[in-house]
């Protein structure tokens, strides 16, 4: 979608007359994009003049074209400024100009190769260097436009920083940023006559296809044979994306699905159930793979942005340019309520039980469920209902019925699509059971812990927990610590330098909001991960926090929850508020999840001393 579009002299005219922010801005207005404060309107009044300024060049001719806010198929995002037209050889070509009003940046660290911190939005953020933003924008476009594929329509994308003071550059022209800015080049505010060289390069004439940015617009969305081979050679021997036994099941007749959604263009849901390290997220991958290679266009779809950030980097192998390169194949489910029905051939939604009603600011959003098969001919859920842990998860086998049935989309729930087979904690369903019989979750069963092939431990001492967990984390980065909700988050709100303190002088902090991948990141292993950033995925050790919302009391040999000891800066999971049976569920349900992430071993620390001596008595036993 391009909300404004003209050539160069009406654009040049709508500045001149002080019109071209109330014309952009009108037109998000009819577009349904109505999230555009006073700073934005005066961003674009400021920004777009400087563009005119660079754009006064005789060289650059009157009829070439220029668009403002183009939304990015597949993509929330929406490019600041488009120049289209062609070069001395006839190319078309189309320059993507990322603009920013900062004048200041810093580098944020070492590590952190995408971000700066600067000034925006009334405060000190961090936000993607505008080299990236740049050129991830130019890979996405070349990605998805059958127009650009088909035509080999260059796009070239830079970034313009026109208040940026020449004596701050070094930090934007860190080393650390070259992979991005040798890419998308940057230009700053005394830079005006190496952009115009720079546009100059690649347009001098008017496109011999008037309709260029039209049909780029307006044409169909397709993967493009690059991401496709990319995708496909990244999965290639990737052990940790293989399919197994009952997953390749769901895998064939997910496959089979699809091509009788294409061939009569009915639309189907499909119903994947699976408990805890059944391979669901696996099976998800896989088959978005599957349907890229053919060319169609599918997303990978959750709430959570941890796994889908975990994946791109277990996917890429950290290759920077091959992580952007897929990235648009990986979306959050927030946002499909903009998306036009059966726009995507499919949409793989893994861990729909996180699903939610409206919230977030995602205020046109009304049920997620529902937008994900309104958004998809074959929608795919991969579901485990005890994995509830918020008050606003609405992710249910009955929703996703409720929501088909209204929408004529056949749902698919049977054998094939019920995922048994444990790939986590060993491979052993005994150690799921054991969960269950620990945390009183249904029915008991009795089992041999003889065949449990698991490391299971109960520590006294948290330090201790830490310090076994730590040597297991050398080998191969794939341990991590993770807690309940009873912890407040002290370093976020700059009350303290710690978030849990615990017995012997244990402290540590949460892990930290702009770490996406922390799940991953060799640098993280000291942080405690929560419940949003270890739901979905998986660790060879985890060691399990469990805080005093779980007790067990001794005579009347009960699990005790209390949403009461949940922390008062919890402002998602709504335990605190819910009523005792749905805040009991959810606090059992969140150690479950935690209790399940780990592979080969589970470690386990509690702070109420009754509940790990009934847990020492059960593993004995």
């Amino acid at each position: 979608m391009i909300v404004y579009e003209a050539t160069k002299k009406v654009f040049f005219d709508d500045v001149i007359m002080n019109l071209i922010a109330d014309k952009v801005l009108q037109k998000l207005y009819e577009n349904n994009i109505n999230n555009i404060g006073d700073s934005q309107y005066r961003a674009f009044n400021n920004s777009l003049n400087f563009m005119k300024n660079v754009l006064e060049d005789s060289d650059i001719p009157d009829d070439i074209n220029v668009a403002i806010e183009y939304q990015i198929p597949r993509t929330s995002k929406r490019v600041d400024f488009i120049i289209s037209g062609a070069d001395e050889q006839n190319h078309d070509n189309v320059i993507v100009v990322e603009l920013k009003q900062w004048e200041n940046v810093e580098k944020v660290d070492d590590v952190m190769q995408h971000s700066v911190k600067t000034f925006t939005g009334g405060g000190n953020r961090i936000v993607a260097h505008p080299s990236y933003q740049a050129y991830s924008y130019a890979v996405f476009i070349r990605n998805s436009s059958e127009q650009v594929q088909d035509n080999n329509i260059q796009i070239i994308p830079c970034a313009y920083l026109h208040n940026y003071k020449p004596e701050n550059i070094d930090a934007l022209n860190d080393e650390i940023f070259k992979i991005w800015y040798d890419e998308a080049p940057f230009f700053i505010k005394n830079q005006v006559s190496e952009l115009r060289n720079f546009i100059k390069r690649y347009v001098t004439k008017k496109s011999s296809d008037g309709d260029l940015l039209y049909k780029i617009d307006n044409g169909r969305i397709r993967p493009s044979k690059s991401l496709q081979d990319c995708l496909v050679s990244l999965m290639k021997g990737n052990e940790e994306f293989i399919l197994l036994d009952d997953q390749v099941v769901a895998y064939d007749m997910c496959v089979k699905t699809m091509n009788q959604c294409l061939k009569d263009m009915k639309k189907r849901t499909i119903v994947i159930v699976g408990g805890p390290g059944t391979g669901k997220s696996v099976l998800a991958v896989n088959l978005l793979k599957e349907y890229t290679s053919k060319g169609l266009n599918a997303a990978y779809a959750t709430k959570n942005s941890a796994p889908k950030e975990v994946f791109l980097k277990l996917l890429s192998k950290s290759d920077l340019k091959k992580e952007v390169n897929i990235k648009q194949l990986f979306r959050s489910t927030f946002g499909l309520c903009k998306v036009p029905s059966n726009y995507y051939d499919c949409l793989v939604v893994d861990e729909a039980h996180r699903l939610v009603k409206q919230m977030y600011g995602d205020f046109s959003g009304k049920n997620q469920v529902m937008e994900a098969i309104n958004a998809s001919l074959l929608t795919i859920f991969l579901i485990d209902e005890n994995q509830h842990v918020t008050t606003k998860d609405i992710g249910s086998i009955e929703e996703i019925k409720k929501w088909a049935n209204e929408l004529n989309s056949s749902v698919i729930l049977n054998d094939e699509t019920h995922l048994h087979s444990q790939f986590r904690c060993n491979g052993s369903d005994l150690y799921i059971q054991l969960i269950n019989n620990i945390l009183q979750l249904g029915e008991t069963v009795d089992i041999c812990l003889n065949e449990l092939n698991f490391d299971i431990k109960i520590f006294d001492n948290p330090n201790d927990l830490r310090d076994e967990l730590r040597e297991k984390n050398k080998i191969n980065n794939k341990a991590r610590m993770v807690a309940g909700y009873c912890y407040d988050w002290n370093v976020k709100h700059h009350r303290d330098d710690y978030d849990i303190y615990l017995e012997d002088n244990f402290k540590a902090k949460w892990n930290l909001e702009n770490d996406k991948i922390w799940a991953i990141n060799p640098a993280s292993f000291e942080e405690v991960g929560c419940i949003h950033t270890a739901q979905g995925l998986e660790f060879d050790y985890v060691g399990v926090i469990i805080g005093k919302d779980l007790r067990y009391d001794p005579f009347t040999n009960q699990i005790i929850t209390d949403k009461n000891m949940i922390s008062k800066d919890d402002k998602s999971s709504g335990i605190r508020t819910a009523d005792e049976e749905i805040a009991s569920q959810l606090i059992k349900n969140t150690y479950k999840t935690l209790l399940t992430r780990g592979q080969k071993g589970c470690y386990i620390y509690c702070e109420d001393k009754p509940l790990a001596e009934y847990l020492k008595s059960r593993i004995n036993r």
